[in-house]
């Protein structure tokens, strides 16, 4: 194909595929926002006392969660930075990763098992002869879950800070005999400081937008966020205008914060150093090692007693009952279509897009039109981030209920919004990977005449294979581990593998939900470990096609 009629159909798939997202997001929002909802006299609109109770508490949780996360990370991310030489660091730093693609309804049925009313927790205190004060449920329980999640989010971009702290200070520190509370004043704080922002911005807009913890372990009215007000108005009240005024809500706080991320967002000092190799003298006394050992020990068991009960609990259930069970083995097929349709559809529309993006800004001076086209395409991540899949899915069931049973769009609406929810992190992984890869290999293969289905096999694959992998996988992750879109849309037809263990957890049915969280998790782990291939025979060869 020749090359010009490539970028040409490359550049037309790139529109169509944003202008398919904006389509899709828009359709949602003027369905929210058109939707001719009869006169309640103002009970369940906007000002609703209900309405701003909901709200307040979602403002609450998140703020809470995002300083406990971050208060938390900081003593985790110091120590592992003083400790290099820790038994097992690289050990502890993959475990921080890990509940980050760990489904939430599995991650909140372990935290059940450790503080739930019958946790190892609340039992030991019992043998103890003490009373059982702990409850997982309400304000504490949907912290402690975000904590979880978040605080080795925090630890993990914290402790990259701080490994990229000049070699220099650490020589100067030393030099000048600086205390700990020195050090941490004058080095460690400058490089934390300026990670904050972005971090905290990224805790918060997680914890305002969380759904499946929040519906799992709220407990009841009293704790619920705007997300599960929306679910819970479609789905068992039917009350579209107060549905419409927390959609409404929810893309103003989320579009406040996006704006607020990128106005406070400050520029990151790295510091300025001659390259020299990063030796840290702080830390080896035995007082320093002792009390950075207790801290790295509290966070492994922090983290690892929950993914403990997971495993403990799935193995006590009865494994082989449960996978001859056709609920349980459609929910699996079921679960496993729509990660993998899902997660393609969003890592090839994302590389499209990524690509449409190079060859509008190709030439030396891009029209108006292309420059605004690529600008466009970078703030698609940040426009599905704006309409949260929630309020995406309540668009859409008012804009498909007059037309029927809904139950008939549910498997394809469900792709879309998963589609939708994975794209701002595919984005992220493939964009930097792209442009790197086009820099070095771009002109060379124009110069060869390599396009199309040749160039894709000899000089792309190579190199982008390892990043579109990890993009696939993360995408099917998420997918697969998803409430939302599912609580909305589900039914007897189609029930997912999160939606049946949801079901089992509510209905009492506590060792079936143990083994289908098992289930759960062992797939997600499995996804997550096909799309990291780490073999140096892989990595020599794609950095003998990238050169």
């Amino acid at each position: 194909m020749p090359g010009g009629l490539e970028k040409r159909l490359t550049f037309a798939a790139g529109v169509s595929c944003l202008g398919g997202i904006v389509l899709f997001v828009c359709l949602a929002a003027y369905a929210l926002l058109a939707f001719d909802a009869p006169d309640t006299s103002g009970q369940s609109g906007l000002f609703d006392a209900y309405v701003w109770r909901v709200t307040r508490f979602t403002l609450l949780q998140a703020s809470l969660s995002t300083v406990l996360s971050i208060v938390l990370a900081i003593p985790v991310a110091r120590a592992l930075a003083r400790q290099p030489s820790f038994p097992g660091r690289v050990w502890i730093i993959r475990l921080l990763a890990l509940p980050l693609g760990l489904p939430a309804l599995v991650a909140a049925l372990g935290l059940i098992g450790i503080w739930g009313r019958q946790g190892l927790l609340n039992t030991t205190l019992a043998w103890l002869g003490l009373d059982q004060p702990i409850s997982i449920y309400g304000l504490s329980g949907i912290l402690l879950a975000h904590v979880f999640f978040n605080l080795p989010l925090a630890a993990r971009l914290m402790l990259g800070g701080l490994d990229r702290i000049p070699g220099e200070y650490w020589l100067v520190g030393a030099n000048l005999g600086m205390r700990p509370l020195s050090i941490f004043r004058f080095v460690e704080w400058p490089a934390i400081r300026g990670l904050l922002p972005g971090i905290a911005g990224l805790i918060f807009m997680l914890c305002l937008t969380s759904f499946t913890l929040v519906l799992t372990l709220g407990g009841g009215p009293a704790a619920s966020t705007i997300e599960v007000a929306i679910y819970q108005a479609l789905r068992f009240d039917f009350d579209p205008p107060r549905a419409i005024a927390l959609s409404v809500l929810q893309i103003a706080l989320t579009a406040v914060l996006l704006v607020a991320m990128r106005l406070l967002m400050p520029a990151v000092d790295e510091g300025h150093g001659g390259g020299r190799e990063i030796r840290r003298f702080d830390g080896r006394d035995l007082t320093g090692w002792v009390s950075d050992s207790l801290v790295i020990a509290l966070a492994v068991l922090f983290l690892a007693l929950p993914l403990g009960s997971v495993v403990a609990s799935g193995l006590r259930s009865d494994l082989w009952k449960l996978a001859g069970d056709p609920m349980a083995q459609q929910a699996l097929v079921t679960s496993l279509v729509i990660a993998l349709v899902s997660g393609t559809l969003c890592v090839a529309a994302t590389a499209v897009m990524i690509r449409a993006r190079q060859i509008a800004l190709a030439p030396r001076r891009p029209e108006r039109f292309h420059r605004g086209f690529a600008s466009f395409i970078s703030l698609s991540a940040s426009l599905v981030l704006l309409v949260p899949p929630v309020v995406l899915g309540a668009g859409w069931f008012l804009l498909l209920r007059p037309l029927g049973d809904i139950a008939v769009f549910a498997p394809l609406l469900v792709i879309l919004i998963n589609m939708l929810m994975a794209l701002p992190f595919v984005y992220r992984v493939l964009e930097p990977a792209m442009i790197t890869h086009s820099a070095r290999t771009g002109r060379l293969a124009a110069s060869l005449g390599l396009g199309g289905w040749d160039r894709l096999r000899f000089v792309d694959w190579p190199v982008l294979r390892k990043p579109l992998l990890m993009a696939l996988s993360f995408a099917c992750a998420l997918s697969l581990g998803d409430l939302g879109a599912v609580a909305l849309f589900g039914s007897q037809d189609m029930v997912t593998l999160p939606w049946l263990l949801y079901s089992r957890m509510g209905s009492y049915r506590s060792t079936d939900a143990a083994g289908l969280a098992l289930f759960l998790g062992l797939v997600c782990l499995v996804l997550t470990v096909a799309g990291t291939p780490s073999s140096a025979k892989n990595d020599k060869g794609s950095n003998d096609a990238a050169a």
